[in-house]
């Protein structure tokens, strides 16, 4: 039977009224505006076709169309809310390992962060981190030269490094053992297992050329790949006769550069007299060496080797991290150069004086 019109139209609008007093008697007007239930503005089984996402749904409920997520760009990075839970990286944010010495060529610490001033291609950087006498982990590379032209001193050598590797390791840190002649080999893997990293060096057998380009560069990638927020450094022992690297000077520069390493060399030099010496290979262990921040030794026998890790370690002790935000920021993928001065001016600093741009 069919209702006429009027009377229709009567029972529809009954029916929303009591509908609405139903809504109303949910809501409860004692409580305060911003604790008062939002109304829906449409019923739970309503299957509307809006593209809006709901207020409360999680994204993918089956029956409804969400909104993708906004892009990060579009986040305010003032909104603490906005945030929450989520993971960032400070693509931007430099960090430079400093050694201090005194005129006796001793570490220096107990400096304060204003005697420190830091530069990025001339301008002044705000120092945005500094920590004296850094207590981040070490990750280190002993690499050892076993060509026959070094080896009639390896005795020396691995003695020598034995006892650092027991001196330096602290809780935290890690080591491993690397040869190179014409190829590297990574005798030890990176542990804090003082036995096992002193028998890789003690076992470390003889090899015919050397390979100093690629030695840097395979322990300046396996450095990268390590952690963050650890201080990285590679510990080269060579006669400094580069002979037979597949990598140029400039590639394996640049992977130091990228790894962040230290590199501390000590060359054993066969004859003191630079007529009979691979000087070209020194020349270029010495660039890269100060391009990283690290130190260069010419032990005058093997016997002072053991002194020379003993200053490694104490300056690795006694440095200092200062980090900061480019301003302004650099060109992708181009060199950018650091210096860092103290006052008073008669401390001797080292530090990496370059470091490369990421893509932006």
């Amino acid at each position: 039977m069919t209702l006429p019109r009027p009377r229709a139209t009567l029972l529809l609008a009954i029916a929303a009224l009591l509908m609405a007093g139903f809504s109303f008697g949910q809501d409860k007007p004692d409580r305060p505006p911003w604790a008062q239930k939002p109304k829906p503005a449409s019923t739970p089984n309503s299957k509307s076709t809006s593209t809006a996402a709901p207020t409360s749904a999680p994204d993918g409920e089956p029956g409804k169309i969400v909104q993708p997520t906004p892009p990060a760009a579009a986040t305010d990075p003032q909104d603490p809310s906005g945030q929450r839970g989520r993971i960032r990286v400070n693509v931007n944010l430099v960090s430079v390992l400093v050694s201090v010495l005194d005129d006796k060529n001793r570490p220096s610490p107990d400096l304060p962060k204003e005697a420190f001033q830091l530069f990025e291609e001339g301008v002044e950087q705000q120092i945005n981190k500094f920590e004296p006498e850094t207590s981040l982990p070490l990750d280190l590379a002993i690499m050892i030269d076993a060509s026959l032209s070094a080896h009639k001193e390896i005795s020396f050598e691995q003695e020598a490094a034995a006892h650092f590797i027991r001196q330096v390791l602290r809780p935290g840190d890690r080591l491993a053992v690397f040869s190179f002649d014409e190829n590297v080999t990574q005798l030890a893997s990176f542990s804090d297992n003082v036995p096992e990293l002193q028998a890789a060096v003690r076992k470390m057998p003889a090899g015919a050329g050397t390979s100093i380009y690629d030695a840097v560069m395979l322990g300046a990638r396996a450095l990268g790949r390590r952690g963050e927020d650890r201080r990285r450094v590679i510990i080269m022992v060579t006669d400094a006769g580069e002979t037979t690297s597949r990598a140029d000077f400039d590639a394996a520069r640049k992977e130091a550069v990228l790894s962040n390493a230290l590199l501390y060399t000590i060359v054993i030099r066969p004859v003191k007299n630079e007529s009979g010496r691979n000087t070209a290979g020194e020349h270029a262990l010495e660039t890269m060496t100060d391009t990283t921040g690290g130190a260069m030794f010419y032990p005058d026998t093997p016997q002072e080797l053991g002194a020379i890790f003993d200053r490694i370690d104490r300056e690795l002790r006694t440095q200092y991290l200062l980090a900061y935000y480019p301003t302004p920021r650099g060109p992708a993928n181009t060199y950018r150069s650091i210096v860092v001065t103290v006052d008073p001016a008669t401390f001797h600093v080292r530090h990496r004086k370059s470091y490369l741009t990421g893509s932006q």
